[in-house]
């Protein structure tokens, strides 16, 4: 087996930030009214700022695709080329279309060399799935390195037009033309972005890498139902009516393809199963949770910093508060993304020092898996 180290990482976030006051401005207002649910979740949120592959005048100027190929290209220079690529993993929740796969259409932007292709689909683990897929086929010596990547390209599926439909139809039933809070709570959350990283099996030779040392992913699907999800409906019994069960009708007047969230049932479980999870992990790997230097978890939101902290201490894990590191604030929820671009800010920081120890904790309330990885600077 062999050692595998994390020797650069790169980022692309498109366009200019948008502040809290930019926002429904580029998105729109939802049958031309201002949302009621804005103000409440950006004061629980945190968020200050975040990127929208849409500019100012409303056009989209980014594919999901081309979002991961830009950050992806950041990693290249004269010592490693995109020729060099052995593998090359993709994770994210919104592909720009449902087939081919999302690395696929991300290796056809590169058009650089035939290469093994990986992509991992779900909604914040992704990201992590693809960088565990690129760890152990490095790892086993299958591949000398391996490109993994997070991206997300959320601003097309929460604009305005992509409700009007459905208030329409609302409208023509005499009942409030409001769309749910499940969706449009979404609204103000989810940001665009992507994050790429180089896996090798040898460290830089000139500055520092991270060692993987390990990487672990839990689900608890087999006894929870599903919280977030696109391309469905739930329905009374808690399961999914998929879109294919569906016309073409309903899809607009439902927003079936919108990204809602089930509000009572995050609150319910995130935290507790995510801290459940992490006791779990340092366990199995007799780890001492004081001795990590940077714990970096994937927040959608400050709201669960706090409650985060507490179950943590509750459980006897003593992970020091001074550990703590996260940029929500500076480039909002980015889902798959989120994790690289924490640990792309970290990383050239000049904080680190040979020796730290470094615990990268991404949750999912698809249907709640959590994932983590262990890394050692050198």
């Amino acid at each position: 087996m062999k050692d595998v180290y994390i020797t650069r990482i790169s980022k692309f976030l498109p366009n200019n930030p948008i502040s809290n006051d930019e926002m429904e401005g580029i998105l729109g207002q939802i049958n031309g009214k201002p949302s009621r649910a804005k103000r409440i979740v950006l004061r629980n949120n945190g968020i200050k700022e975040r990127y929208y592959a849409i500019n100012s005048q409303g056009k989209i100027t980014h594919t999901n695709a081309e979002l991961t190929q830009e950050a992806i290209t950041k990693l290249f220079d004269d010592s490693f080329t995109q020729n060099c690529m052995e593998l090359l993993c993709c994770g994210t929740s919104s592909p720009d279309q449902l087939l081919p796969s999302h690395a696929a259409m991300v290796h056809g932007l590169l058009a650089n060399k035939n290469l093994e292709i990986n992509s991992a689909s779900g909604i914040c683990c992704a990201g992590m799935s693809s960088l565990k897929f690129g760890f152990l086929s490095v790892k086993s010596g299958n591949s000398n390195n391996a490109v993994c990547t997070g991206s997300e390209r959320s601003s097309t599926r929460i604009q305005a037009n992509m409700f009007n439909e459905e208030a329409v139809s609302l409208s023509s039933l005499e009942e409030q033309p409001i769309i749910a809070f499940k969706k449009d709570f979404l609204r103000w959350m989810l940001s665009d972005g992507a994050g790429a990283m180089l896996l090798e099996n040898k460290k830089n030779e000139v500055g520092l890498s991270l060692k993987i040392d390990w990487m672990e992913a839990y689900s608890y699907a087999h006894e929870l139902e599903t919280c977030m999800y696109s391309g469905g409906e739930k329905i009374a019994d808690g399961s999914i009516k998929p879109w294919t069960e569906y016309n073409s009708k309903e899809w607009l007047e439902e927003s079936v393809f919108s990204v809602k969230q089930d509000v009572k049932i995050l609150e319910k479980h995130v935290i507790n199963k995510g801290v459940e999870s992490l006791e779990l992990v340092f366990k199995k790997h007799a780890k001492d949770p004081s001795d990590i230097d940077y714990f970096l978890p994937h927040l959608s939101s400050n709201y669960f910093a706090e409650k985060l902290k507490t179950g943590i201490k509750e459980k006897g894990l003593q992970i020091p508060e001074s550990s703590w590191f996260t940029n929500l604030d500076k480039v909002g929820n980015v889902g798959s993304a989120s994790i690289y671009l924490m640990l792309e800010e970290l990383m050239y920081s000049g904080k680190l020092k040979k020796g730290d120890k470094i615990m990268l904790s991404v949750p999912e309330s698809g249907r709640f898996s959590y994932a983590y990885a262990h890394l050692t600077v050198c």
